[in-house]
């Protein structure tokens, strides 16, 4: 008895040879889903066979809605199914203490939707959606419009109608402070972070530079391999780029701008009806206020004062 516990005491005294864990090779931050390459042809920019910008007139200076149309098909349902984004913080962005849907184009959701249905609240089913899924879920008349920074083209057009241009903005980057890139061709074989089918990616993946396209489906997937290291700059709008500078104070917006992108409200290309009635809305909220006070909430603070562009019509 007294050898057993002789032999306990030893043992719980004796430390023993420690083990070696088994071996870890470099540690690496896991990449968002469906992280892909190039796409020189994202986006359509570089089809100019079309006025782009040139939408067409509103059928008149009220937003009544008339009877037999695609507005009243929209209110009799009692919602109006609006495309949009939750990822881009000041255009299109979830709040994370109220739950809810807010930003610049979020407001222009919610403009519509006042004009047809006299106030917009619980009368807006919002659909979440990654850029490359714009025209798609347009096509297949999915949501009734599509308002997601999304920059009007002719190869768009082709597909799908737009509204008047709603606000203008431009190509820059988004880069870490120490970073020594000053624009886009500081980048030269550096990997430059976009989302699918957009026109920054083709603007990336055509540069001279020739830096390296890394594509994802959300802005926020860009923000977040930026942050780990994955990706050594973000180039898009500078809208887009402001609201993730306002989230991470390491991170600079720089350049001049690359590009004019010219957002546009997207709608499905057989419903010219609901084209003219948005740009109504449009027309009047540039002049009533609602624009510039939606402007001054959400983007004048990163990008200074802006004043709504003038429509261009067919």
């Amino acid at each position: 008895m007294l050898a057993v516990v002789a032999l306990l005491a030893a043992s719980c005294g004796s430390a023993g040879k420690p083990v070696d864990p088994a071996p870890v090779g470099n540690a690496a931050w896991p990449q968002p889903a469906h992280v892909g390459g190039p796409d020189a042809t994202a986006g359509g920019g570089s089809d100019t066979s079309c006025n782009p910008l040139a939408s067409l007139v509103p059928a008149s200076s009220s937003t009544t809605v008339p009877d037999s149309s695609t507005m009243s098909d929209i209110k009799k349902r009692g919602k109006l199914i609006a495309g949009v984004d939750q990822t881009t913080y000041l255009f299109g962005f979830r709040n994370p203490t109220s739950g809810n849907l807010e930003g610049f184009d979020i407001d222009m959701v919610n403009a519509v939707a006042k004009a047809i249905f006299g106030s917009a609240d619980g009368h807006v089913q919002f659909r979440a959606i990654p850029s490359s899924q714009r025209e798609e879920v347009l096509k297949k008349h999915q949501v009734d419009i599509v308002v997601r920074t999304y920059s009007i083209t002719c190869a768009r057009k082709k597909d799908v109608e737009f509204s008047s241009v709603y606000y203008v903005a431009g190509q820059k980057i988004l880069v870490p402070k120490e970073s020594k890139a000053q624009k886009l061709s500081d980048l030269s074989g550096k990997r430059v972070c976009a989302t699918k089918k957009s026109t920054s990616l083709a603007k990336i993946a055509t540069d001279a530079a020739k830096p390296v396209p890394v594509s994802v489906d959300n802005w926020s997937d860009c923000l977040v391999m930026l942050q780990q290291g994955q990706v050594d700059a973000v180039s898009t709008d500078d809208t887009i780029l402001a609201g993730m500078a306002a989230q991470d104070s390491t991170l600079e917006v720089r350049g001049e701008p690359l590009t004019q992108e010219n957002y546009g409200i997207g709608v499905p290309k057989d419903r010219p009806d609901l084209v003219r009635y948005v740009n109504a809305v449009l027309d009047q909220i540039r002049g009533n206020g609602v624009w510039q006070d939606s402007y001054r909430r959400w983007v004048e603070a990163r990008l200074g004062p802006a004043s709504p562009p003038a429509p261009q019509y067919q």
